[in-house]
């Protein structure tokens, strides 16, 4: 008896040692195209099981001025302000693939476009593939947002 309650406990202990981690934390963005990090956008998990990410922090590319607002965004988000500003949303996690999201949506505040996207973190949870596509993700680009912190 002493024996399986053993066993069990052990076993119990690895399976939450191997979990994966969520995404919920402070991520710096970095921008595929340029290599710099313009901002560091806090994701959370909603009580519906989503996640979603808000801007806490925006920086100047080199050799370039400070945008505070957004001036290509669209909408209600025209000219808003980038602190604070919601640019990753309805994420879900994979119940096959715990380290991949599905069925966001992210917002490029450089283009104003919004896209469809999945994300992926890396086995680590130091890093998060985040994926804008426009119908099928082959069609699209991938950014790395590197974890700050929980």
């Amino acid at each position: 008896m002493l024996k399986n309650t053993l066993f069990l406990l052990c076993l119990a202990l690895s399976t939450t040692s191997f979990a994966a981690p969520d995404i919920v934390g402070k991520w710096r963005t970095v921008d595929d195209k340029t290599g710099h990090s313009r901002a560091d956008v806090q994701i959370v998990k909603n009580s519906d099981g989503t996640y979603t990410g808000k801007i806490i922090e925006i920086r100047p590319i080199p050799d370039k001025p400070l945008e505070e607002n957004c001036k290509h965004c669209k909408g209600s988000l025209k000219n808003k302000p980038y602190m604070g500003m919601q640019v990753f949303w309805n994420f879900k996690q994979d119940s096959k693939n715990p380290n991949e999201y599905t069925n966001g949506q992210v917002l490029d505040p450089l283009s104003g476009n919004i896209y469809q996207s999945k994300a992926k973190l890396n086995p680590k949870g130091t890093r998060l593939t985040v994926r804008g596509f426009i119908g099928v993700s082959l069609l699209g680009r991938s950014a790395t947002w590197i974890r700050l912190s929980d």
